[in-house]
């Protein structure tokens, strides 16, 4: 549990804002349901969903929402298609997301105009109303999370996660999974108590880690494994549970920690294949929401809301494992808070 000293990184304390900042995104419906009703209005053929880093990893959740609940095509954007190789794409029939915390890398803003200019209903989910991403798309879903000071983003990424499920559920008018995410604020501050230090603390000695989820897990197991990799500079890697056997277990020893998240649906028995596989292979396996998880957890519930909330314990222990290792987690090597890439 972070406690409330102020003395504590801005890392450690925006993730504790993100309990109040997430029932604050709640109370912003109308947004939301201006820009689900301009998509059904748009009838298009293809998501095209574009974000780097964080927000790419929120970017991978969005697409397994708009595939597995809305039935649309998603394709994931290359901006380098439009700043590197100067081609123009036709996006007619498609919708046009941006994801980006800061709203400023010019790839990114280049990629918006682009595809505004060629067809597309352009929409961004943005932390800053008045910048440059923002104000190239022709709506903006505003997450909210305010000032963010830290260089690895936490609260403005489970924000962009959030308001894409609002997106999804309001768009399929799916009321239960509406209800699920108004419990998040309580689930989230439940999840802040979950102690994952048993994992993260295995790291210290590790050359490299694995982090594995599958479906609406796997874009949380992506952005587990950046955090990782920036804040206590270990090289980790983040699969799929149906791709991790395709090759990468061949690097795994008895001493590389693997985190596996398990969220209660229709890709469980698959997850809970590889769980015991990886036991039986003697592997250092971190499981959660499988019914011998070794980690702490509040109990399954939605598995789009779990997926999204097991973040929370996550970026808890990796915080306080990068301290503990004489890190400062606000302020990794080689990183700056904007990424400016063309």
């Amino acid at each position: 549990m972070i406690d409330d000293d102020r003395s504590q990184t801005a890392m450690a304390r925006e993730i504790r804002e993100i309990p109040t900042t997430a029932e604050r995104l709640l109370a912003e419906q109308a947004s939301i349901i201006t820009v689900a009703n301009r998509i059904r209005q748009a009838d298009p053929r293809v998501v095209v969903i574009s974000g780097r880093g964080s927000s790419g990893n929120a970017g991978t959740l969005l697409r397994y929402l708009f595939e597995a609940r809305a039935g649309l095509l998603v394709s994931t954007s290359a901006p380098s298609v439009m700043t590197t190789y100067e081609q123009s794409i036709d996006m007619r029939n498609a919708v046009f997301i941006v994801i980006s915390q800061s709203g400023r890398s010019p790839d990114l803003v280049m990629g918006a105009q682009s595809a505004r200019k060629n067809g597309a209903l352009t929409i961004a989910i943005v932390n800053d109303l008045t910048s440059p991403v923002a104000l190239a798309c022709e709506l903006t879903l505003p997450i909210g999370a305010g000032l963010e000071r830290s260089v690895a983003a936490t609260k403005s990424v489970v924000l962009s996660m959030m308001i894409g499920a609002q997106l999804v559920a309001s768009l399929t008018s799916n009321d239960d999974l509406m209800e699920k995410i108004r419990q998040l604020p309580q689930r989230f501050s439940d999840a802040l108590t979950c102690d994952w230090s048993a994992w993260s603390s295995s790291l210290a000695a590790a050359r490299a880690g694995f982090v594995i989820g599958r479906g609406f897990g796997l874009g949380s197991a992506r952005e587990i494994g950046l955090k990782v990799a920036e804040t206590m500079r270990l090289p980790t890697l983040s699969y799929s549970a149906a791709e991790v056997r395709h090759g990468p277990l061949s690097c795994a020893t008895v001493e590389t920690p693997f985190l596996v998240l398990r969220q209660n649906d229709g890709s469980s028995a698959m997850v809970d294949t590889l769980i015991a596989d990886l036991r039986a292979r003697n592997l250092n396996v971190f499981s959660v929401g499988d019914s011998g998880g070794t980690l702490p957890w509040i109990g399954n519930d939605d598995p789009i809301c779990d997926a999204i909330t097991m973040l929370l314990p996550a970026y808890a222990a990796v915080e306080q494992a990068a301290r503990d290792r004489g890190f400062d987690p606000d302020n990794p090597p080689n990183l700056t808070k904007i990424t400016e890439t063309m």
